[in-house]
C-alpha cells in the first residue's frame, strides 16, 4: 500500500473516518457496540493506520470506542481528531470556535482517547470561510497548543482556498479535510494548493452523499475525467478516507 505524509507523520493512503460509528444522526451510542469495536480492530488489521474522530461525534462516543478498541495504540497509528464544534443534547451542532473553546476541544480529545499528545488536529470552520482577523486568532491557538506539546500539527477542515494561504502565513498545515468527490469538486483550488506544497488532502465523502445520483455532466461518467486527468502530484496528496454521510459535523 502507497504511504503518505501528514505532518511527520507516515500513513498508508486510505483511512477510516470513523463518524458513522455512533448511532443515528451522528449522535448517542451505536446500536451494536461490540459491531462497533470489532470494525476498528479489523480496520487496523487490514493495514489502516489513520483513523479520522473528533470528540463531537457522539459527542465522546467515537474516541470512547477507539480506546476501548486500540488502546494501547499501535505505534504507527495515526488519530486525528478536530475540534471547532460541539453538540447540544438535543443533536444539534454549534459552533465552539472561541481560542478558548479550541484549547479546551483539544483537551477533551486527549482525555477521551487516553493520550497526552495527537500527530495532528483539524481546526472546523463552521461559519463564514473567510480569512480575517477571527480566523487567525484561531490558528494562533491551535499553534499554541502545538507549541505545548499537546498536538504535532495544526490540520484544517471545511476551509477556503484564501483560509488556506492565510493559516500558511502563520504556521505550517498537516493536512486539509474538506469534502471533495466526483459529486462536488468545490475544494479542487484548495486540493491543487495542497498538492503544489505537499499538504496532505484528506476527502471526506470521497465517493459523494449517499442517495445523490450522479449528474450526466459529472465527471465519474466521463471515461477520461476521473481519476485520469489528475496530475500525479494531485494524485500524491489526496488521501481517501471511508465514505461518510453528507452531515454539517463531518
Amino acid at each position: 500500500m502507497r504511504t503518505f505524509s501528514i505532518g511527520r507523520y507516515t500513513v498508508n493512503r486510505v483511512g477510516y473516518g470513523a463518524m458513522q460509528l455512533t448511532g443515528s444522526g451522528v449522535f448517542g451510542p451505536p446500536a451494536d457496540r461490540g459491531k462497533a469495536l470489532a470494525i476498528l480492530r479489523r480496520a487496523v488489521e487490514a493495514g489502516v493506520n489513520h483513523i479520522d474522530t473528533a470528540d463531537f461525534y457522539g459527542p465522546r462516543v467515537v474516541n470512547e470506542l477507539i480506546r476501548e478498541a486500540l488502546y494501547p495504540y499501535p505505534t504507527d497509528l495515526v488519530v486525528v481528531s478536530k475540534v471547532g464544534a460541539r453538540r447540544t443534547a438535543d443533536g444539534g451542532i454549534h459552533a465552539w470556535d472561541e481560542p478558548a473553546d479550541l484549547r479546551r476541544g483539544i483537551e477533551d480529545n486527549l482525555r477521551a482517547l487516553g493520550v497526552s499528545h495527537l500527530p495532528a488536529v483539524n481546526l472546523r470552520v463552521m461559519g463564514d470561510r473567510v480569512a480575517d482577523a477571527r480566523f487567525e486568532a484561531q490558528v494562533g491557538t491551535m499553534v499554541q497548543a502545538c507549541e505545548d506539546g499537546l498536538i504535532g500539527g495544526v490540520g484544517l477542515s471545511n476551509v477556503s482556498l484564501d483560509q488556506l494561504r492565510a493559516a500558511l502565513r502563520i504556521t505550517e498545515v498537516a493536512c486539509v479535510q474538506n469534502s471533495f468527490s466526483p459529486l462536488d469538486r468545490g475544494s479542487a483550488g484548495v486540493l491543487r494548493e495542497c498538492a503544489r506544497r505537499g499538504i496532505a488532502f484528506v476527502p471526506f465523502v470521497p465517493l459523494g452523499f449517499p442517495g445523490r445520483a450522479a449528474r450526466p455532466s459529472c465527471p465519474i461518467r466521463s471515461s477520461s475525467a476521473w481519476p485520469g486527468r489528475w496530475t500525479s502530484r494531485r494524485r500524491r496528496s489526496y488521501l481517501p478516507s471511508s465514505p461518510r454521510c453528507r452531515r454539517t459535523c463531518c
